[in-house]
């Protein structure tokens, strides 16, 4: 089985975006650590904040220090093998940096849909334009921010244009509605990859480009209940080591604590307990793809080990490849 680590290289977006040093380039440190020689995994790059960097780092020398970190670590991780690929939250057009902070509002603009077609589109040419030139590489895999890529026909042409062939922002079975989220990917069944046009959710086998949808599987109440009673009890080993706070989902914490919800299989903090069990699943389901979500910003002492135990006892009989490589 291919199984595809993927990260979202970012800041968080909530009240406090936290630093470049403890969301992004530490944690970092830490996955190439226990990825050499074992896996190759994906970055999604926030493309939108190194545009914000360069746009406000004359006026702000840190900000100058933060994108040489950023671009360094990005060198870093292509010399190490591994993919680059694009990320987009849109909210970065709206951003200013102000007393020494980012001033982060997502309201009427967290994903590309609140924007117009013409707007929308510009800024997935800007933002590629800016990473393909900063890699030295056409970028071929696209994953939205906060998973709100629909609806998907006011972005295909720009797509197409771009040649953006492989995206991988679907979760199966999953819907999700709040003031600032939107997605609905109830439609879609099985994470196997499938081609599309201009429906994310119907397979069209003369579509141009490919979904790879990030894995779901079910989690029982009880699972949630053990990751925040633990949070509270070892904080040391279950807090996140980025710094900064996230945008709120209201209604997701209830939810999830009195009933059996859907969830991606991530890397990310409690959920790194459950890899094992989802590789054993997809394999036994005779699943040739698995695709593992997780952010940089969100790991914890616990799913750290967890993670590096979990590649050093699988890649011995499974393929971790980057996206970009899939169709291969």
């Amino acid at each position: 089985m291919k199984i595809y680590l993927t990260f979202d290289y970012e800041l968080f977006f909530g009240q406090q975006t936290g630093t470049v040093k403890k969301c992004m380039i530490e944690p970092t440190n830490y996955l190439l650590e226990i990825a050499r020689g074992k896996a190759q995994m994906t970055f999604f790059v926030d493309v939108g904040y190194l545009i914000a960097l360069e746009k406000w780092k004359e006026k702000f020398p840190q900000l100058s220090e933060d994108l040489r970190a950023v671009k360094q670590q990005i060198t870093q991780i292509l010399e190490e093998k591994h993919s680059v690929q694009l990320h987009i939250h849109p909210h970065w057009e709206n951003v200013k940096f102000e007393n020494g902070a980012w001033n982060i509002n997502v309201d009427g603009c967290y994903k590309l849909s609140d924007f117009t077609l013409e707007e929308s589109a510009d800024i997935v040419r800007k933002y590629k334009y800016y990473l393909d030139e900063l890699l030295g590489y056409s970028t071929t895999v696209f994953r939205a921010g906060g998973w709100c890529i629909q609806p998907f026909d006011r972005l295909q042409a720009v797509f197409e244009e771009l040649k953006l062939e492989i995206d991988s922002s679907v979760m199966p079975g999953m819907k999700y509605f709040t003031e600032h989220y939107s997605y609905d990917f109830s439609a879609v069944r099985s994470s196997d990859p499938y081609t599309f046009s201009s429906d994310i959710c119907e397979e069209d086998v003369h579509g141009k480009m490919t979904e790879y949808p990030i894995a779901t599987m079910q989690y029982s109440p009880i699972f949630y209940w053990f990751l925040y009673g633990w949070g509270r009890l070892i904080p040391s080993k279950h807090k996140v080591v980025g710094n900064g706070t996230a945008v709120a989902q209201p209604g997701r914490k209830w939810e999830v604590l009195t009933r059996r919800t859907l969830h991606h299989v991530s890397a990310d903090g409690y959920f790194a307990l459950k890899l094992p069990l989802a590789t054993r699943k997809f394999a036994r389901e005779g699943k040739q793809h698995l695709v593992i979500i997780g952010h940089p910003k969100s790991l914890t002492q616990f799913s750290s080990k967890k993670l590096k135990n979990y590649i050093a006892k699988y890649s011995s009989t499974h393929q971790f490849i980057s996206l970009n490589n899939a169709n291969r």
